[in-house]
């Protein structure tokens, strides 16, 4: 069964930085593509990045263009979302998505992850 485990969450000041991590086990971590996504109260789940299997080609929302980074280390099976100059609006809850596709098609939809993981908690103080 494939899991998905995100962690590094938590609460800092805006300005601040925090570095998230996703350790994917039972399948084989450079077979998929790599995606977070978050999700504020009230509001839909939103693309922020994603990751080729080989690291290669790197997508990134234009709300974080410039403040996030995305990378895999594929012999750690772990992707990784390192967050600078975070803003208030950022808040919310950070999920990892592996995807097995071959393409990049629609790499910012839902639909396109096969497994997620249960998320953790981005909380941004003003």
């Amino acid at each position: 069964q494939v899991q998905l485990v995100e962690s590094g969450g938590g609460l800092v000041q805006a300005g601040g930085s925090l570095r998230l991590s996703c350790v994917v086990s039972g399948g084989t971590f450079s077979s998929y593509a790599m995606g977070w996504f978050r999700q504020a109260p009230g509001k839909e789940r939103e693309f922020v990045a994603r990751i080729s299997k080989s690291g290669g080609i790197r997508r990134l929302a234009d709300s974080v263009k410039g403040r996030f980074t995305i990378s895999r280390d594929n012999a750690k099976s772990t992707v990784y979302l390192q967050m600078n100059s975070l803003k208030p609006e950022d808040t919310a809850v950070f999920y990892c998505a592996a995807d097995a596709d071959v393409t990049d098609r629609d790499y910012y939809t839902n639909a396109k992850y096969e497994y997620w993981g249960q998320g953790t908690q981005v909380t941004v103080s003003s």
